[in-house]
């Protein structure tokens, strides 16, 4: 069964089995975590008004990270100005274990 959860801001779309990475939770590694925020749900969906009342998925953490550095370059021609900066974005794994209907 598939959903789409609603976490740090964005949409996902999960299967159970899934993993997945998502905006920085703060939760131990190897805790479960249910998201009842679910915008669809089903194979024949089931379309939430906003949200989609008494179902849940269930999802275990597997670790935290850091995603691949972007670089921001700020460049002003002629002038000799140019900088440099770098970001590396923090994110949660996760494991989805269950997709539960309500």
């Amino acid at each position: 069964m598939e959903a789409i959860i609603q976490t740090g801001g964005k949409q996902y779309k999960v299967k159970q089995g899934q993993k997945i990475k998502v905006e920085e939770l703060s939760a131990e590694v190897g805790s479960e975590l249910s998201f009842d925020c679910l915008a669809l749900l089903g194979d024949d969906p089931k379309i939430g008004q906003p949200l989609v009342s008494g179902a849940k998925v269930v999802a275990k953490v597997v670790g935290h990270d850091r995603a691949k550095k972007i670089v921001i370059t700020k460049f002003k021609r002629r002038k000799g100005y140019m900088r440099t900066q770098g970001h590396r974005q923090n994110f949660t794994c996760l494991e989805v274990t269950d997709v539960q209907a309500g």
